[in-house]
């Protein structure tokens, strides 16, 4: 039977599973929407910026493991859209972008909105191809799904819009792969390591994302190796919780004693982290180890003296068999006395008389958020202050999500991944910890969440300040410019748009208030009146930074609270045996 290739795309990505098509209707993508409105069990999710529906896709592929889509329209359309597929490429999301294009007769003469979208997406992508014809373009969805699928990462088709309207007779695809196998490590490479780790002193782990279906084999490593663990963002959620060898996290959002443990270790183990600050990880008179299942990311970012290409899981079960288990805890403890000193002794920049401070203390607004929110919440956070708020305050429990843009780093994630984990999960408490900067910039996004009526928080973190990079400005000796603006009421905006909305300013009203937020059906955005001088410095700082900050500024920056992360610490330290 015959169908146009716009119907046959659709249909097959319904029978995928794609529940979805995130995107901005017009033009060369008419015949497709036109496909998604009389097909049952997908939908058209209308955002206002391709952007936004590029990191939706991305953040509803990253909390459900499947295929996410969006779509944007030639020219402008495509462009806006490549900013999200950065995005959910580097994190490892498998996301279809459709990429409709101007009519075929007319590529190369300079059309209106002429673009070449094979060759703008091939940086953000794992698939790239132009559709040149209907049954062409069967076989090309098949291989764009699959290979987004296989390799976790984007996959762009593009669709001319005169081949979209095309007829074809071509046999719909019966079944992709979505279950792959994991990589099984040398022999040869865990004999090494197991000799690398019976000859060390002091060992100690630094866990990432990788390590999401490992969390038993590295705390029963770290147990037979007597091993302190720290983790970057990307690891916080499946290592801190429940962690009697938890160090904290090393970077620039870190804390704790997890810097000095790398480097005061005799071997240090990497797995599964591809972490890009390569100046907190031990340049010398350290034994560097990397694990990764992904072996292009083996030695990228310091030189290793044992490269073991293999899942985390895999290789620490084939690993601690030949382990001789280590009896001195004298490393171990003594890093998590370090910990919890480096903890205790920050705590009270944010809990001494917070509830008097005006204006509110983020660190007092992150941390009863963290007390307040579900169990299985899932929170996206934006890049910049958000993010340090979130590494520090909101508690990982095995059943809640943080999700930032952990590789891209760019602004305004926030709200459009909350958009597309709300979509996917219509009653899962989803908030956005947005700040007033990433909110400012795409939000637009707003009238999205109103017009899907999405169960969604928006948390805004209102200090009229772009914190991060006044941060960055003042340890360089800058003096801070452009980073601060005028005062914006963001709650009177969304009550324009139609989403109850709530106002912050007194931090005495600030749990009964936000606690009543989170409670309320549908959108919610509260607008909280933050400090705009509550500035966090990473763990480690240079003496020629903390120079130049003093030079730039005599403004107070706080060391940064750590929530309930202190009271593991302590419990940690009192659990160390006599």
């Amino acid at each position: 039977m015959a169908t146009t290739f716009a119907q046959h795309l659709v249909t097959q990505l319904r029978d995928f599973g794609v529940e979805r098509i995130y995107g901005v209707v017009g033009d060369s993508l008419n015949p497709i929407v036109d496909a998604v409105r009389t097909t049952k069990g997908i939908e058209w999710v209308h955002v206002r910026n391709e952007e936004a529906g590029a990191f939706a896709a991305g953040a509803e592929a990253r909390v459900s493991g499947k295929l996410a889509v969006c779509a944007g329209s030639c020219g402008p359309g495509n462009t806006h859209m490549i900013q999200g597929l950065y995005d959910a490429h580097r994190d490892g999301a498998p996301v279809l972008a459709i990429a409709s294009h101007i009519p075929s007769e007319t590529i190369g003469t300079g059309f209106f909105q002429e673009t070449h979208p094979e060759r703008l997406f091939q940086e953000c992508s794992y698939f790239c191809e132009m559709v040149n014809s209907g049954q062409h373009g069967a076989t090309m969805l098949h291989i764009a799904a699959q290979t987004a699928l296989a390799k976790s990462g984007v996959s762009v088709l593009v669709v001319p819009g005169d081949v979209a309207d095309e007829e074809i007779q071509a046999p719909a695809t019966k079944d992709l792969a979505t279950r792959f196998g994991r990589v099984q490590p040398d022999a040869a490479s865990i004999q090494e390591l197991a000799h690398l780790v019976d000859g060390a002193n002091s060992v100690t782990l630094f866990t990432g994302a990788g390590v999401r279906n490992a969390r038993e084999q590295v705390l029963e490593l770290a147990e037979a190796v007597k091993a302190p663990v720290g983790h970057a963002f990307g690891g916080k959620e499946w290592m801190q919780y429940d962690n009697p060898y938890d160090v904290g996290m090393s970077g620039l959002l870190g804390y704790g004693a997890c810097y000095e443990a790398m480097h005061e270790a005799d071997l240090v183990i990497l797995l599964g982290t591809d972490f890009p600050y390569s100046e907190f990880l031990p340049q010398k008179n350290v034994t560097i180890v990397q694990v990764d299942a992904e072996g292009s990311r083996l030695g990228r970012r310091v030189p290793l003296d044992l490269a073991v290409h293999g899942d985390v899981a895999l290789t620490i079960d084939a690993l601690l068999p030949l382990l001789k288990p280590k009896r001195s805890r004298k490393f171990l403890d003594e890093m998590l006395r370090k910990h919890h000193k480096a903890l205790n002794g920050v705590v009270a920049a944010y809990t001494k008389k917070v509830d008097r401070m005006k204006p509110i203390h983020p660190e007092f607004v992150a941390s009863t958020l963290d007390n307040l929110a579900d169990d299985d919440a899932v929170f996206t956070v934006d890049t910049g202050m958000c993010n340090v708020w979130g590494a520090r305050y909101i508690t990982p429990n095995g059943k809640r999500r943080v999700f930032g843009s952990w590789h891209h780093g760019t602004m305004a994630n926030a709200l459009p991944q909350a958009i597309g984990v709300s979509a996917a999960n219509p009653d899962r408490q989803v908030i956005s910890m947005s700040g007033d900067g990433g909110l400012g910039m795409l939000m637009g996004e707003l009238l999205t969440v109103k017009l899907h009526e999405l169960n969604t928080k928006i948390l805004v973190f209102n200090n009229s300040s772009l914190g991060m990079v006044k941060l960055e400005m003042l340890v360089e000796g800058l003096p801070d410019y452009g980073t601060d603006h005028e005062h914006v009421d963001y709650a009177a905006i969304a009550e324009g748009v139609g989403i109850h909305s709530v106002r912050i300013t007194d931090p005495k009203r600030l749990e009964k208030d936000l606690a009543a937020a989170l409670k309320r059906k549908g959108p919610v955005l509260i607008d909280v009146v933050t400090d705009p001088a509550a500035l966090s410095m990473p763990p480690k700082v240079s003496s020629q930074q903390i120079r130049g900050f003093a030079m730039a500024s005599t403004k107070v920056v706080l060391g940064g609270g750590v929530g309930k992360m202190l009271d593991m610490a302590a419990a940690n330290v009192r659990n160390i045996p006599r």
